[in-house]
Protein backbone atom coordinates (compact mmCIF):
# COMPACT_ATOMS: atom_id res chain seq x y z
CA UNK A 1 0.00 0.00 0.00
CA UNK A 2 1.55 3.61 -0.79
CA UNK A 3 0.14 5.87 1.79
CA UNK A 4 -0.48 9.62 0.88
CA UNK A 5 -0.76 11.03 4.48
CA UNK A 6 1.25 10.54 7.56
CA UNK A 7 -0.55 12.10 10.70
CA UNK A 8 0.85 12.62 14.38
CA UNK A 9 0.12 12.81 17.63
CA UNK A 10 1.54 15.71 19.31
CA UNK A 11 2.37 15.13 22.81
CA UNK A 12 4.72 11.98 23.85
CA UNK A 13 5.05 11.25 20.10
CA UNK A 14 6.44 14.22 18.91
CA UNK A 15 7.14 16.50 22.31
CA UNK A 16 7.44 15.79 25.86
CA UNK A 17 8.29 17.69 28.85
CA UNK A 18 11.74 18.71 28.92
CA UNK A 19 13.99 16.41 30.24
CA UNK A 20 10.64 14.38 31.01
CA UNK A 21 7.23 14.37 32.52
CA UNK A 22 8.70 12.69 35.92
CA UNK A 23 11.95 15.02 35.76
CA UNK A 24 9.95 18.56 35.78
CA UNK A 25 7.64 17.28 38.44
CA UNK A 26 9.98 16.57 40.56
CA UNK A 27 11.70 19.91 40.18
CA UNK A 28 8.48 21.89 40.53
CA UNK A 29 8.18 20.13 43.98
CA UNK A 30 11.23 20.40 45.07
CA UNK A 31 11.65 24.01 44.56
CA UNK A 32 8.79 24.33 46.65
CA UNK A 33 10.65 22.50 49.50
CA UNK A 34 8.99 18.84 48.83
CA UNK A 35 11.38 15.87 48.44
CA UNK A 36 10.16 13.29 46.00
CA UNK A 37 12.20 11.50 43.61
CA UNK A 38 11.74 10.95 39.93
CA UNK A 39 11.35 7.34 40.08
CA UNK A 40 8.10 8.05 42.58
CA UNK A 41 6.38 9.95 40.30
CA UNK A 42 7.35 7.81 37.12
CA UNK A 43 5.93 5.17 38.83
CA UNK A 44 2.32 6.94 39.44
CA UNK A 45 2.10 8.25 35.84
CA UNK A 46 -1.34 6.10 35.35
CA UNK A 47 -3.30 8.74 37.47
CA UNK A 48 -2.60 10.56 34.51
CA UNK A 49 -3.92 7.86 32.33
CA UNK A 50 -7.08 7.01 34.64
CA UNK A 51 -7.77 10.85 34.39
CA UNK A 52 -7.64 11.30 30.37
CA UNK A 53 -9.82 8.24 30.33
CA UNK A 54 -12.49 9.47 32.57
CA UNK A 55 -12.38 12.82 31.05
CA UNK A 56 -12.81 11.12 27.49
CA UNK A 57 -15.64 9.41 29.08
CA UNK A 58 -17.57 12.14 30.46
CA UNK A 59 -16.79 14.19 26.93
CA UNK A 60 -14.89 17.06 29.13
CA UNK A 61 -13.28 18.13 26.02
CA UNK A 62 -10.40 19.54 28.27
CA UNK A 63 -8.65 21.43 26.00
CA UNK A 64 -11.46 23.76 24.42
CA UNK A 65 -10.97 26.78 27.21
CA UNK A 66 -8.44 28.15 29.01
CA UNK A 67 -10.56 27.68 31.78
CA UNK A 68 -11.78 24.07 30.99
CA UNK A 69 -7.51 23.04 30.58
CA UNK A 70 -6.50 24.62 33.83
CA UNK A 71 -9.53 22.49 35.96
CA UNK A 72 -8.85 19.59 34.21
CA UNK A 73 -4.63 19.91 35.37
CA UNK A 74 -5.49 20.75 38.97
CA UNK A 75 -7.56 17.81 39.07
CA UNK A 76 -4.96 15.66 38.08
CA UNK A 77 -2.48 17.30 39.84
CA UNK A 78 -4.72 16.70 42.99
CA UNK A 79 -4.88 13.05 41.84
CA UNK A 80 -1.41 12.94 41.17
CA UNK A 81 -0.18 14.76 44.84
CA UNK A 82 -3.24 12.74 46.81
CA UNK A 83 -1.14 9.70 45.23
CA UNK A 84 2.38 10.98 46.39
CA UNK A 85 1.19 11.49 49.94
CA UNK A 86 1.71 15.47 49.48
CA UNK A 87 -1.15 18.02 50.34
CA UNK A 88 -1.63 19.98 47.63
CA UNK A 89 -1.69 23.74 49.21
CA UNK A 90 -0.13 26.82 49.21
CA UNK A 91 -0.90 27.20 45.63
CA UNK A 92 1.28 24.53 44.45
CA UNK A 93 -1.65 23.53 41.93
CA UNK A 94 -1.41 26.87 40.31
CA UNK A 95 2.61 26.54 40.52
CA UNK A 96 2.66 23.10 38.58
CA UNK A 97 -0.08 24.44 35.92
CA UNK A 98 2.15 27.44 35.14
CA UNK A 99 5.28 25.44 34.65
CA UNK A 100 3.71 22.79 32.24
CA UNK A 101 2.06 24.96 30.19
CA UNK A 102 5.43 27.15 29.81
CA UNK A 103 6.64 26.94 26.34
CA UNK A 104 10.47 26.60 27.45
CA UNK A 105 9.66 23.37 28.99
CA UNK A 106 8.76 21.50 26.15
CA UNK A 107 11.52 20.21 23.51
CA UNK A 108 10.96 18.10 20.25
CA UNK A 109 11.93 14.04 20.79
CA UNK A 110 15.33 13.28 18.55
CA UNK A 111 13.99 11.41 15.98
CA UNK A 112 11.44 13.88 15.14
CA UNK A 113 13.58 16.16 12.71
CA UNK A 114 14.83 13.46 11.12
CA UNK A 115 11.74 11.67 10.49
CA UNK A 116 9.89 14.51 9.27
CA UNK A 117 12.95 15.38 6.98
CA UNK A 118 12.93 11.83 5.24
CA UNK A 119 9.20 11.99 4.93
CA UNK A 120 8.72 15.49 3.70
CA UNK A 121 10.70 15.03 -0.11
CA UNK A 122 8.47 12.05 -0.84
CA UNK A 123 5.51 14.39 -1.11
CA UNK A 124 3.65 12.64 1.82
CA UNK A 125 1.03 15.07 3.45
CA UNK A 126 2.29 15.17 6.74
CA UNK A 127 -0.25 16.45 9.71
CA UNK A 128 -0.79 16.41 13.21
CA UNK A 129 -3.93 15.52 15.04
CA UNK A 130 -3.68 16.50 19.11
CA UNK A 131 -5.74 16.53 21.98
CA UNK A 132 -3.72 19.64 23.32
CA UNK A 133 -4.65 23.37 23.97
CA UNK A 134 -4.10 26.16 21.54
CA UNK A 135 -0.95 26.81 21.90
CA UNK A 136 0.68 23.62 20.88
CA UNK A 137 0.20 25.86 17.86
CA UNK A 138 2.99 28.69 19.39
CA UNK A 139 5.27 25.73 20.35
CA UNK A 140 5.46 23.77 17.03
CA UNK A 141 6.64 27.04 15.69
CA UNK A 142 8.84 27.90 18.50
CA UNK A 143 10.27 24.36 18.05
CA UNK A 144 11.08 24.84 14.12
CA UNK A 145 8.73 22.01 13.34
CA UNK A 146 5.50 23.84 12.09
CA UNK A 147 6.29 24.16 8.68
CA UNK A 148 6.56 20.44 8.09
CA UNK A 149 3.06 19.81 8.63
CA UNK A 150 0.65 20.94 6.03
CA UNK A 151 -2.39 20.16 8.26
CA UNK A 152 -2.85 20.71 12.07
CA UNK A 153 -5.95 19.60 13.53
CA UNK A 154 -5.50 20.80 17.46
CA UNK A 155 -8.34 19.97 19.81
CA UNK A 156 -8.25 23.52 21.70
CA UNK A 157 -8.94 25.20 18.73
CA UNK A 158 -11.71 22.94 16.78
CA UNK A 159 -13.21 21.75 20.00
CA UNK A 160 -13.18 18.04 19.51
CA UNK A 161 -11.25 16.05 21.06
CA UNK A 162 -9.65 12.16 20.17
CA UNK A 163 -10.97 9.41 20.36
CA UNK A 164 -13.92 11.19 18.89
CA UNK A 165 -13.63 10.07 14.90
CA UNK A 166 -14.64 13.71 13.86
CA UNK A 167 -11.56 14.89 14.89
CA UNK A 168 -9.67 12.21 12.53
CA UNK A 169 -12.16 12.89 9.75
CA UNK A 170 -11.76 16.58 10.26
CA UNK A 171 -7.84 15.78 8.76
CA UNK A 172 -8.44 13.57 6.43
CA UNK A 173 -11.11 16.35 4.80
CA UNK A 174 -8.35 18.95 4.97
CA UNK A 175 -5.70 16.40 3.25
CA UNK A 176 -7.69 15.59 1.12
CA UNK A 177 -7.33 12.05 1.39
CA UNK A 178 -9.03 8.88 2.28
CA UNK A 179 -8.73 6.78 5.96
CA UNK A 180 -7.14 3.86 3.80
CA UNK A 181 -4.41 6.29 2.41
CA UNK A 182 -3.37 7.55 5.39
CA UNK A 183 -1.00 6.48 9.03
CA UNK A 184 -1.31 7.52 11.78
CA UNK A 185 1.25 7.58 14.73
CA UNK A 186 0.67 8.16 18.51
CA UNK A 187 1.88 6.84 21.25
CA UNK A 188 -1.94 5.73 23.23
CA UNK A 189 -3.36 2.58 22.14
CA UNK A 190 -6.89 4.15 23.34
CA UNK A 191 -6.70 7.54 21.99
CA UNK A 192 -4.51 6.92 18.92
CA UNK A 193 -4.14 3.22 18.03
CA UNK A 194 -8.18 1.83 18.14
CA UNK A 195 -9.78 5.03 17.22
CA UNK A 196 -7.85 5.30 13.49
CA UNK A 197 -7.80 1.87 13.00
CA UNK A 198 -11.80 1.66 13.97
CA UNK A 199 -12.01 5.01 10.74
CA UNK A 200 -9.74 2.41 8.33
CA UNK A 201 -6.40 4.62 8.81
CA UNK A 202 -3.41 2.23 9.46
CA UNK A 203 -2.32 3.15 13.14
CA UNK A 204 1.30 3.02 14.47
CA UNK A 205 2.06 2.56 17.76
CA UNK A 206 5.01 4.55 18.80
CA UNK A 207 6.18 2.86 22.20
CA UNK A 208 9.81 4.49 23.33
CA UNK A 209 9.42 3.10 26.85
CA UNK A 210 8.28 -0.59 26.01
CA UNK A 211 4.93 -0.27 27.58
CA UNK A 212 2.91 -2.13 25.62
CA UNK A 213 5.07 -5.25 24.26
CA UNK A 214 1.78 -6.66 22.93
CA UNK A 215 0.14 -3.93 21.38
CA UNK A 216 -2.29 -5.28 18.83
CA UNK A 217 -1.01 -3.00 15.75
CA UNK A 218 2.35 -1.88 14.32
CA UNK A 219 4.44 -0.59 16.84
CA UNK A 220 7.96 0.88 16.62
CA UNK A 221 10.42 1.96 19.46
CA UNK A 222 11.80 5.25 17.62
CA UNK A 223 10.37 7.33 14.96
CA UNK A 224 13.68 5.91 13.10
CA UNK A 225 11.66 2.59 12.58
CA UNK A 226 8.68 4.21 10.61
CA UNK A 227 9.74 4.08 7.11
CA UNK A 228 9.63 0.11 7.40
CA UNK A 229 6.63 0.04 9.45
CA UNK A 230 4.58 2.20 6.00
CA UNK A 231 6.76 0.71 3.48
CA UNK A 232 9.21 3.19 2.27
CA UNK A 233 12.09 1.70 3.52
Amino acid sequence: MTYRAVFFDAGETLVHPHPSFPDLFASVLRSEGIEVSERQVHDNVHVIVDRFAAAAADNDLWTTTAGRSRAFWHSVYEAFLDQLGIPAANGLHDTLYREFTDLSNYALFDDVVPILERLRPTGIVLGVISNFEEWLERLLEMLGVAGFFDVRVISGIEGVEKPDPAIFRLALERAGVRPEETVYVGDSPAFDVEPARELGMFPVLIDRRGRYPDAASARIASMADLPLAIGLA
